[in-house]
């Protein structure tokens, strides 16, 4: 018998091709599991950044996508108010000695409006106009300095300072009420950058995350191990690491932290004496009193970073009074004795984020 062989059919053959070039298709695009807790490091703002993430649904692709957005907002903050560059707006706007209205990008018109906010609550104690002080003391971008500078000269700059002379446009623009004024947003910049870096996280779909960026942190949801993410507060002695010597361990999730101390970042003049970079604006001098460090919790960075400078500079006994004033934020003042002792005065609320009551 003899057995005719079917006659093929053209539009069957283009179908089962279709579906084939589909499957092969999707799955050479198809973006393989990334790691379920995810964490990366680099540097930015002079400093180190830190990323966690816990239970991520982000492929591999998907990851590096985001590591690169991460690192491209971290450039667009350093852009915008870096006082090291040249050429970022801060550091332009500087150099603009004229009261004619300077245009910012909406990030940086946003940090200087919250600045000036605090400056006027905290009556002047808080002023991202200490560039000129900042930069004589030897803690800005022209460098160090192994002595203080005279009182003559300290008194000169801070006729260059002052909130009052500095307002932003409804437009977003920044003015100058002197010419030689001259910002410094070194105490709320890092802050807001790690609230951005967050912010971007979010974005991608992810809800547990960590955001660190030199000591400044952002949380949301859990850790690996579906808890709070833990951070440490160190012991502010300048001989010990950061992390080395942990004076409390926070459980925070949704909550952001930063610290202020005179700790890491000083010099001692000839005659032994040390100088700290925080500032008052009052004096035009350094800190000189025994508060060692103060750390803030509050529901976002740059609210923690400005508000941690500010309590530093007004001291524990009047700080402890002033921050009652900021509702869903807590601190820990960390006070050095004459014998080198640390004493721990906490808010009642910042008790409750540790889960264990604070060494006296």
């Amino acid at each position: 018998m003899l057995v005719q062989p079917r006659r093929m059919n053209p539009w069957k053959l283009l179908w089962v091709l279709a579906v084939i070039l589909a499957f092969a298709a999707f799955t050479w695009r198809r973006d393989p599991p990334g790691p379920k807790n995810p964490s990366w490091a680099g540097e930015t703002m002079g400093t180190l950044y830190s990323i966690k993430l816990a239970d991520s649904p982000l492929g591999q692709g998907a990851l590096r996508e985001l590591q690169a957005e991460v690192d491209r907002c971290l450039v667009e903050v350093n852009r915008e108010m870096s006082h090291y560059q040249p050429d970022s707006e801060l550091s332009q706007f500087n150099r603009h000695e004229s009261a004619e209205p300077f245009p910012v990008s909406p990030g940086f018109a946003s940090v200087v409006r919250f600045a000036l906010e605090l400056n006027r609550r905290s009556g002047g104690v808080f002023d991202p106009t200490l560039g000129p002080l900042i930069d004589l003391w030897g803690f800005g971008a022209p460098g160090h300095v192994s002595e203080p500078p005279s009182p003559a000269q300290v008194e000169e700059a801070r006729a260059r300072i002052g909130g009052q002379h500095l307002s932003v446009t409804p437009a977003g623009q920044l003015v100058k009420g002197i010419p030689s004024l001259r910002l410094n947003l070194g105490a709320v910049a890092k802050g807001y950058g790690v609230d951005e870096v967050a912010r971007v996280i979010r974005a991608n779909g992810i809800s547990n995350l960590f955001v660190e960026i030199g000591g400044e942190v952002v949380t949301a949801g859990h850790n690996a191990e579906g808890q709070a993410w833990r951070i440490g507060v160190d012991a502010p002695r300048p001989d010990a690491l950061p992390g080395q010597e942990l004076e409390t361990i926070l459980h925070l999730s949704g909550l952001a932290v930063a610290t202020s101390g005179d700790y890491r970042n000083y010099f001692v003049d000839g005659a032994g004496m040390r100088f700290t970079h925080i500032l008052d604006p009052r004096t035009g001098r350094p800190i000189q009193h025994n508060l060692a460090s103060v750390s803030v919790v509050a529901p976002d960075c740059m609210t923690a970073d400005g508000l941690a400078t500010t309590l530093f500079v007004m001291g524990a006994e009047e700080g402890m009074k002033w921050i009652g004033s900021w509702p869903g934020v807590e601190a820990l003042f960390i006070l050095r004795e004459p014998d080198g002792r640390f004493v721990c005065r906490p808010t009642p609320g910042f008790v409750a984020l540790t889960g264990c009551a604070l060494p006296e």
